[in-house]
């Protein structure tokens, strides 16, 4: 299949808009299932010491998200008929599909062989998830040079990943029950569910693939140098501070994320209920996030992400105050919260691609695909992180794998759902009063890199 080109003045379409959504559909099947069920299927029911889990889930994802800015700066130099960023995802797309099935596959090893079988496939699943992810992310970026058309892009994506969010959070607690065979064996229930979510995402990486076009190019005279590449990112100011940004927030999801299955298990004590809860905060989310453009009708992207990333947190935070009994009282809560988090992402990413812009504008260089994959390596770090430290405190809290927990066990899965995710989330908040790429620079940005290529700016809606 070859690429066709749009003339820069022509806005993008549905159709693509949704085919890059889906391709975040696809990747959040794997990315939500480690995030809300990976630890917990590792210590309930692989049967992992919660301490080495806690090591795995913080070793392998820092070493791995080295790869990155590397697979970052390989696709700026990449040239298919397909373009720089598609091919990734044609290619990984099979691959990661398997590997994550073979995740969940529960061989009948020992103890010392399972703990290697969850280094090996764990560590197969990451790298074949950032060969695929980064290009895609990246991608967005070169759809189109017009910062609304990239919001809307952005939107989209994020309106389509938390769809496939909403369906893991919701339908995994069902589905390892419904697919554990006449034994109801959960190991069987988790393979069986995740090998239908493979099949699922390798299907809309493909249509993503083939329904996407790039075509923002860099400049004609700019010269491969790794280096300076490297050497302009250290200088753009408003990415270093989205670095920062990105970091502390996916701490905070990891860690929220994670500790979910355990708060409902073994503090509320209904574990059947996290599917409930996670359908309607993902119902939120989906809401939230489809309400981004008629929001920034009234408040600019800057301006918005501080007041809802910081409304986010406080919602959290306040889970450690309430009754777990109060099942009310905790769905109030979370659709508070999840309104306020649904526009987030499109308006981070939407700033991160004005970051690209901004590089290219000051620099008369592009690397689209390293400031989005450096970007990438900031979220999974703090990813590692806020997974690894539910692992470690519920070994420090005295936690015990299915059997009745202490008051001071309870009292660590509590704070591990609310007051540490919150604080990391108000902290990603505060980090945004620091970034000033506002909306009148931005536009004047995309003017000056229009008028030196010789192109108008996109027309219609």
């Amino acid at each position: 299949m070859t690429s066709t080109s749009t003339p820069s003045g022509q806005r993008l379409g549905f159709k693509e808009k949704f085919a890059y959504g889906l391709g975040d559909t696809a990747s959040n099947f794997y990315f939500q299932a480690f995030n809300l069920f990976l630890v917990y299927y590792y210590t309930d029911i692989f049967g992992l010491e919660s301490t080495a889990v806690g090591t795995l889930m913080f070793v392998t994802p820092i070493l791995i998200a080295v790869l990155n800015p590397v697979i970052g700066a390989l696709s700026d130099r990449t040239d298919t008929r397909w373009g720089k960023f598609r091919p990734y995802i044609l290619w990984g797309a099979i691959p990661y599909g398997i590997l994550g099935y073979l995740m969940f596959a529960n061989p009948d090893f020992g103890p010392q062989g399972k703990l290697i079988y969850a280094y090996v496939t764990y560590t197969a699943v990451l790298i074949a998830y950032a060969f695929i992810n980064t290009p895609y992310g990246a991608l967005m970026g070169v759809m189109s040079s017009s910062s609304e058309d990239r919001t809307s892009l952005s939107t989209y994506r994020f309106a389509c990943a938390f769809l496939g969010a909403l369906l893991i959070g919701w339908l995994v607690p069902w589905l390892k029950d419904a697919l554990s065979g006449e034994t109801g064996n959960q190991a069987v229930g988790f393979r069986n569910t995740m090998g239908v979510f493979a099949v699922v995402s390798v299907a809309m990486f493909l249509y993503t693939f083939a329904n996407t076009r790039e075509r923002v190019k860099p400049p004609p005279a700019q010269k491969t140098s790794f280096g300076r590449d490297v050497k302009d990112l250290a200088a753009n100011v408003p990415w270093l501070i989205l670095f920062f940004v990105a970091f502390l927030n996916l701490t905070n999801v990891g860690m929220r994320s994670g500790s979910g299955i355990y708060y409902f298990k073994y503090v509320v004590g209904n574990e059947a209920a996290l599917g409930t809860f996670n359908l309607v905060g993902f119902l939120c989310f989906i809401g939230g996030a489809l309400s981004t453009k008629f929001l920034l009708k009234f408040v600019a992207r800057r301006e918005l992400m501080i007041a809802l990333t910081c409304l986010n947190a406080l919602t959290m935070m306040a889970f450690y105050f309430v009754d777990p009994q109060n099942t009310a009282l905790l769905h109030t809560l979370n659709i508070i919260g999840q309104l306020a988090a649904g526009p987030t992402p499109a308006i981070v990413w939407s700033l991160y691609a004005d970051t690209a812009d901004y590089g290219e504008w000051k620099f008369n260089r592009r690397a689209t695909g390293l400031v989005f994959s450096a970007t990438v390596f900031a979220q999974k770090v703090g990813l590692a992180i806020g997974s690894a430290m539910i692992g470690w405190l519920l070994s420090y809290f005295g936690f015990i794998a299915n059997a009745a927990q202490s008051p001071r066990a309870l009292h660590g899965i509590t704070i591990l759902f609310s007051l540490l995710p919150g604080t990391f989330g108000l902290l990603s908040g505060l980090a945004i009063f620091f970034y000033k790429l506002d909306e009148p620079t931005v536009k004047q940005i995309e003017r000056d890199l229009l008028a030196r290529k010789g192109e108008s700016a996109p027309t219609g809606s």
